[in-house]
């Protein structure tokens, strides 16, 4: 890490990397499997991971990000399942990209930002460094939902 590299972009960026690993080699046919005791998929897990870093960056800035797709409040926004994915819902292998790029993204448009002070959101975040360390706890149970999906769908000789 360099002094241009805020600890907080690497541990997003790594984190990320991670995540992008655990979907090595997961088929769509295996992303779109809800396992006994499920309430998701890897699919949707991974849209709910791009959405909610987003979501929590508008949230403390309370500015529009543009390369959010309105639809995917809809598809993986809090509360939602696979049944509220509609034909046009990206597949797994059009996920990766977005979940890919995002890091790289969030370091061009915040990493100068990363300090600014906002108002408090209902978590009392104020900055986007507070986000991405709230985000990245979550990126991390996500992570462990994938694995543990995985893990069933091997065990189903699915």
């Amino acid at each position: 890490m360099t002094s241009s590299q805020p600890n907080i972009l690497v541990q997003v960026e790594t984190y990320r990397e991670w995540a992008l690993g655990a979907l090595e080699g997961v088929t769509e046919a295996e992303a779109n499997f809800i396992p006994t005791g499920f309430r998701n998929n890897i699919r949707w897990n991974v849209g709910h991971l791009y959405l909610d870093q987003y979501l929590w960056i508008e949230t403390v800035t309370r500015e529009k990000i543009q390369v959010l797709p309105d639809e995917f409040h809809q598809w993986f926004g809090f509360g939602t399942s696979p049944s509220n994915f509609q034909p046009d819902t990206p597949t797994l292998t059009e996920l990766i990209p977005y979940l890919r790029n995002q890091p790289i993204d969030i370091r061009e448009q915040f990493s100068n930002r990363l300090d600014e002070t906002f108002p408090p959101t209902e978590m009392g975040m104020r900055t986007i460094e507070q986000v991405l360390s709230r985000t990245i706890f979550h990126e991390g149970m996500h992570l462990q939902a994938i694995l543990d999906l995985k893990k069933c769908i091997l065990s189903q000789s699915f």
